[in-house]
């Protein structure tokens, strides 16, 4: 089997479970660089890395540069994405700087791998919420035809970055030792609360965040289908990882829960947690560690014609991030574009 050269960009939260996931997942590699802003070691999953600085002669020789930004990061790939496609690697970015650039595919893997085959070197990965609703609504989808979706998500600090798990599990602290609670990542206390706001307000969409214009815009590029309504409202929780979003869908044609488990139980990347006699349905803590996207309290939605609901989670430094992206590495070299 033939193998790359692999770099790895940004070392916070998403890089370092890229480098894990690349040597879990056995990818064919010959050699795995990371890069970030400045030289140091680092140690990842038992192994010291020599981080070496981010320049565009870094990316010379290689195959595979992961762009590896938390949720709404920018800056990287827009300096050195560019670069490394010149130097003949393939660019595989989680940022946002390009998931709308029509010149760039947007991919899921398991929903629209075929995106892949025009790629002029450089790949987007959705953002975690996503892929995480995407994962279950797309093999509906492909049935019955989506109308209408209303999300709400639920999402883990650990979106955010290394230094807002630090931050809850400092305030989680603080109020056991009766001491104030400090807050410096979010506009206020994370602990015992929720934010009902992430990203930025949209100027050209008063009243929505960037967060929620996202997954309306990524999902009409993913499943070819702007005429597909989405409406959302995207929420800060306090859980450590792991995004979990409710989901009211509304269908063009009639599917009942049943049948929509039937689907869902056969599709690639998907995992039923459905047994409300047995109290199992998708949490955060369930889906953490877990390449599949959880999906229950699937139940027909009588306010619509055509209308189901469920409960989506997924790993968002996994599926909603890292893995996605070697995944659509691995997808490329299965379909021999690379």
């Amino acid at each position: 089997m033939k193998k790359y050269n692999v770099c790895v960009v940004g070392i916070g939260a998403v890089g370092t479970e890229m480098v894990k996931l690349l040597k879990r997942r056995n990818f064919p590699m010959k050699s795995l660089t990371v890069l970030a802003r400045s030289e140091r070691p680092e140690q990842i999953d038992g192994d010291t890395y020599q981080v070496k600085a981010t320049t565009p002669e870094a990316f010379a020789g290689m195959d595979f540069a992961f762009f590896a930004g938390t949720e709404g990061s920018k800056g990287a790939s827009k300096t050195f994405g560019t670069e490394a496609v010149k130097r003949g690697c393939v660019v595989i970015d989680n940022g946002d700087d390009f998931r709308m650039d029509p010149a760039v595919p947007l991919v899921i893997p398991e929903i629209n791998a075929d995106a892949l085959r025009g790629h002029k070197g450089f790949i987007s990965n959705p953002n975690c919420s996503t892929a995480i609703a995407l994962m279950p609504l797309a093999p509906l989808h492909r049935v019955a035809k989506i109308k209408r979706i209303v999300c709400c998500t639920y999402q883990a600090v650990s979106g955010t970055g290394a230094a807002a798990v630090r931050e809850l599990e400092n305030q989680v602290r603080a109020w056991a030792e009766g001491k104030p609670l400090q807050h410096e990542v979010y506009p206020c206390q994370i602990a015992f609360n929720v934010i009902a706001q992430i990203g930025s307000p949209k100027d050209d969409e008063p009243g929505y965040t960037s967060e929620e214009v996202k997954l309306r815009r990524e999902t009409h590029k993913i499943l070819g289908d702007s005429s597909i309504r989405v409406a959302s409202t995207c929420v800060r929780v306090p859980v450590v990882n792991g995004h979990s979003e409710a989901l009211h869908v509304e269908f063009e044609k009639a599917i009942t829960a049943d049948e929509a488990r039937k689907i869902l139980s056969k599709a690639p990347g998907v995992k039923l947690a459905d047994d409300m006699s047995k109290s199992v349905f998708p949490t955060p803590i369930a889906c953490s560690g877990e390449y599949d996207v959880l999906v229950g309290r699937i139940r027909n939605d009588p306010s619509v014609e055509h209308g189901l609901a469920l409960f989506a989670a997924g790993d968002n430094l996994w599926k909603g991030a890292a893995l996605n992206a070697i995944q659509i590495a691995e997808k490329m070299i299965e379909m021999g574009l690379r």
